[in-house]
């Protein structure tokens, strides 16, 4: 249906990403990241697979697909297999039956309308760098015929286009060979072939994970630039040329923390050779088209050290960089790109907040409140003056408001909070919730009309609503909040106003009359290697699970119970559906292999069913919850099972046990594989079940929906 000439369109963003956009007309009615409700890091949709995210956006609206206007998907490539990804046979969608058309785009076009869309400018220049996008044939002919060198089986790398209203021209392409964006080599640091893939290498080799480029960013700083740019690459006649200077110097597979003095100089290398590629490319951009506006997006716009000098040094005059600039906001492009061909009209709304998610009411979270075990809740008439007498006691707070943020940015609506002030902010965080590098720093958010006389303006407007510049501190005031100050003097900024920000400005408003210090140290609530949080029950179990000591939930704010230790005070029970499959895969971790046993779980959410993998060590422990027994208990009875694994008989009659029983929520209907299951099991190497490993396995199959928590033992 089209209300008031305001139609549906769904944009859907495939990627490790995945994420989906509704609009109605051009208001964002919601979008959201698959892996905020999978809560599986970086979970991608594919085309001709049922999705959380779309059916969160249309229950958002209250809707169906049958309502929708057009269905808009961007696609980066096609290694995962063309049937997969055909959107045409997605169940839940239904398009061909309901006559609802669908358009595909590619993935830097998505990315540069994401851009353009929210900016609220008539026109600008855009320039999009990831990794890797869409492939050649996958381009319209404008965008093929200004590829700046055609390569065979190549894919979009670096993009700028022009915009002006409903209209995006393509200005130049830069490809990489499909498959050598990265080159993955066994025991040395990949190659690449790309500016997004450069950084990628450096992750893996550092890390051994070549999706924390954030991390290669927060190191840079500790090391200095040994490797000169032109070891990286060099630019010829315009092209990018790269070089094997650097990964032929890593010929090993240490990762951090070995080698920390080499490693904090490959960061350092990175991070120069990219900012001097980022300057050339916006400097080129500016000349072919000469607008005072640039829109920035694509995974490499997050890398705010790089953002800060384009903006003091490109020459261009006002800028927008899309928070969700990742492939989540591919899902944003896709539906206003959308939109544009039904409508032809570009009515320049700007995104001011990432604040895109659907709002939970006050009924959802108190009846949230009213089953979560082990926790205290108060409403008090003032909330903001009792959680800045908790943020200057120095007590960590989880803070859940309004919508969520669509990006890997929390602003505000998931954040956890903590006193900047104290020498040893950073050390508690990572102690006590977020378990990451001691190197990584936190960002500081700040009232905008007091951020001039903290940081160095130099001439420049600080306006950073969305997390995503780097600017230096006031020498003067660096001592006085050493828990946001990086080892370089800088701070990831925030900027908050109070039209746009709400009750989150009047809290560092509040802080900042109580202490004379107008910030706040924020980071997004989740820890290290979990998506950030969506519901309400997501927060108060991530708050449960950590060192966090106060949860504040749109004005309630809740604490443990006296006397609570950990999780393992509950009662877990089991919640899943079914166990859908158990097999041995060979787990693919790129440069190496080992072979492991997984079971995949049934799982019911809110939004859909789905499956959740879990490794097969989750059995012992499966087959001993019962409702009955305690965290404590379970740690003792495996103790004493460590070395002497449960035998085939036994295990089994646990699973026969799980499939007859029906006891509250328990719905267990069918066991696959059960013998196989047992078998694997001794072939793998099972980790020990002591407290530590435990908890960590309760929580993540809390997370997964595999089993819930009592208070209280269920009747006998």
């Amino acid at each position: 249906m089209i209300v008031e000439n305001k139609p549906w369109v769904l944009g859907i963003s495939n990627s490790h990403n995945g994420a989906a956009c509704l609009l109605r007309g051009d208001e964002m009615v919601a979008a959201v990241q698959e892996e905020r409700l999978s809560r599986v890091k970086r979970q991608r949709i594919h085309g001709a697979l049922p999705s959380l995210a779309i059916n969160y956006c249309l229950q958002s609206a209250g809707i169906t697909p049958r309502d929708l206007n057009l269905i808009t998907y961007s696609v980066p490539g096609r290694s995962v297999g063309e049937v997969l990804e055909d959107l045409a046979l997605n169940p839940l969608l239904q398009a061909v039956h309901h006559g609802v058309p669908i358009l595909t785009i590619s993935h830097h076009l998505a990315h540069a309308a994401s851009a353009f869309a929210v900016s609220g400018f008539q026109n600008s220049a855009i320039l999009v760098v990831d990794g890797i996008g869409s492939p050649q044939e996958d381009l319209s002919a404008a965008e093929k015929a200004v590829v700046k060198t055609p390569i065979p089986n190549g894919s979009e790398a670096i993009s700028l286009y022009s915009a002006e209203g409903t209209s995006l021209v393509p200005i130049e392409k830069h490809l990489v060979e499909r498959g050598r964006w990265v080159t993955w080599e066994f025991l040395r640091m990949p190659r690449f072939q790309s500016l997004g893939g450069m950084f990628s290498a450096a992750a893996w080799q550092i890390f051994g994970d070549h999706l924390e480029a954030g991390k290669v960013m927060g190191l840079a700083p500790y090391g200095k630039p040994e490797f000169p740019t032109s070891d990286f690459f060099e630019i010829v006649d315009g092209r990018f040329e790269y070089k094997d200077s650097v990964p032929a110097r890593f010929d090993h597979a240490d990762r951090w923390p070995k080698r920390q003095d080499e490693y904090r100089n490959l960061a350092a290398s990175t991070q120069q050779a990219l900012e001097d590629a980022l300057l050339y490319l916006t400097g080129h951009l500016r000349e072919l088209f000469p607008s005072r506006n640039f829109c920035y997006a694509g995974g490499v716009a997050l890398n705010s050290v790089a953002n800060e000098r384009i903006i003091r040094e490109s020459g261009f005059g006002d800028f927008y960089i899309i928070p969700a600039a990742e492939d989540s906001g591919c899902a944003i492009g896709a539906a206003y790109y959308g939109l544009w061909q039904l409508t032809g009209t570009n009515t320049g709304r700007r995104l001011k907040h990432d604040a895109v998610g659907r709002p939970y009411s006050r009924d959802e979270i108190a009846e949230t409140i009213a089953r979560t075990p082990g926790i205290e809740v108060t409403e008090p008439a003032d909330s903001l003056a009792e959680v800045v007498d908790l943020l200057c006691d120095g007590k960590i707070i989880g803070w859940f408001q309004g919508r969520s943020e669509l990006g890997p940015r929390a602003l505000g609506q998931r954040s956890i909070l903590c006193d900047p002030r104290s020498p040893d902010a950073k050390a508690v965080l990572n102690s006590r919730v977020k378990h990451r590098e001691g190197f990584r720093p936190f960002a500081p958010v700040i009232l905008l009309e007091e951020a001039a006389d903290w940081f160095e303006a130099d001439g420049h407007d600080l306006a950073s609503p969305f997390m995503l510049r780097v600017c230096r501190f006031r020498e003067e005031k660096q001592a006085l909040v050493p828990g946001v100050v990086h080892v370089d003097g800088t701070g990831r900024i925030q900027t908050l106003t109070a039209g746009e920000n709400g009750l989150f400005y009047q809290l560092v408003r509040r802080f900042d009359e109580r202490t004379g210090v107008p910030l706040l140290i924020n980071t997004s609530f989740n820890v290290m290697d979990e998506p950030i949080v969506e519901t309400p029950e997501d927060a108060l179990w991530c708050f449960l699970s950590t060192g966090i000591d106060a949860c504040v939930l749109e004005g309630r704010i809740v604490t443990k119970k006296p006397g609570f230790r950990s999780i393992l005070d509950f009662y877990p029970y089991i919640t899943c559906s079914r166990i859908a499959e158990s097999r041995l895969v060979y787990e693919e971790r790129i440069g190496s292999g080992e072979t492991e046993s997984f079971v995949v779980f049934s799982v019911r959410t809110p939004w859909g069913p789905t499956r959740q993998v879990a490794s097969s060590n989750v059995l012992p422990v499966l087959s001993l919850i019962d409702g009955k027994t305690d965290g404590w208990s379970l740690v003792e009875k495996l103790s004493r099972v460590q070395t002497r694994l449960p035998d085939e008989r036994s295990l089994v009659r646990s699973l026969e046990r799980w499939q007859r029983s029906s006891q509250g929520d328990v719905l267990i209907d069918g066991v696959a594989d059960a013998m196989e299951i047992v078998q694997t099991l001794y072939r793998q190497r099972i980790a020990a079940y002591d407290e530590a490993a435990l908890t960590r396995m309760l929580v993540r199959l809390r997370r997964q929906a595999v089993i819930a928590f009592r208070e209280t033992p269920v009747a006998r």
